[in-house]
């Protein structure tokens, strides 16, 4: 028996990728926004003004442009989501230099909290896979993937189109694949539960 991964539509997964753009646009507009502030000010940089407003323009550009790119080209979402957190994490820092706690502290935890995007995105696949091995069933999950032994799965149901595995620990797993099964992947699944688990 070899290894069999499934294409399952995962709700955590699906959540992220439709918020990316509305993340993306949120960041791109307060970008902006502080570029338009320090526009006008005497001893704001020229050069800090324009490197502020050029970021906030491709990340604008990006998300009304693109619709679909952040998702299909996760390279490109990912070092736009890194220009994100030097920005927000930049400001912070500067605003707390210049003795402004409230906005620096705010900018830092934006930079925290778009690092903690970062990490998650950085598993984004177009698909995310439920894998039966051996020694256990990966299972897709943010942050990370989740890895369960045989001896810690009480039951899995396998339909053509859904999978519903209830761990020891008393999780219940339900998800629906993204195509369904043939007849032969099916009774590859059923082998390792027959297997594996003895039902």
């Amino acid at each position: 028996m070899n290894s069999v991964s499934l294409a399952v539509v995962h709700p955590s997964f699906e959540r992220l990728k439709r918020s990316g753009k509305w993340l993306h646009l949120a960041a791109g507009l307060l970008i902006l926004t502080h570029a338009l502030s320090h526009a006008h000010r005497t001893e704001s940089s020229p050069v800090y003004f324009w490197c502020q407003l050029i970021i906030s323009i491709d990340i604008l550009i990006l998300v009304l442009a693109g619709r679909d790119a952040l998702v299909q080209l996760p390279v490109v979402n990912l070092f736009f989501r890194v220009v994100e957190i030097a920005f927000f994490l930049g400001i912070g820092l500067l605003m707390l230099l210049e003795g402004k706690t409230g906005i620096g502290v705010v900018h830092l935890c934006l930079s925290m909290a778009y690092s903690y995007l970062f990490y998650c995105e950085r598993n984004l696949r177009s698909e995310e896979l439920l894998s039966f091995h051996h020694t256990g069933v990966t299972i897709p999950g943010l942050p990370e993937n989740r890895w369960f032994l045989w001896a810690d799965i009480n039951s899995v149901e396998v339909h053509y189109d859904s999978i519903h595995i209830r761990t020891s620990g008393r999780a219940d797993l339900h998800f629906e694949l993204r195509r369904n099964l043939e007849f032969a992947e099916l009774d590859q699944i059923h082998e390792f539960c027959r297997h594996y688990l003895g039902s």
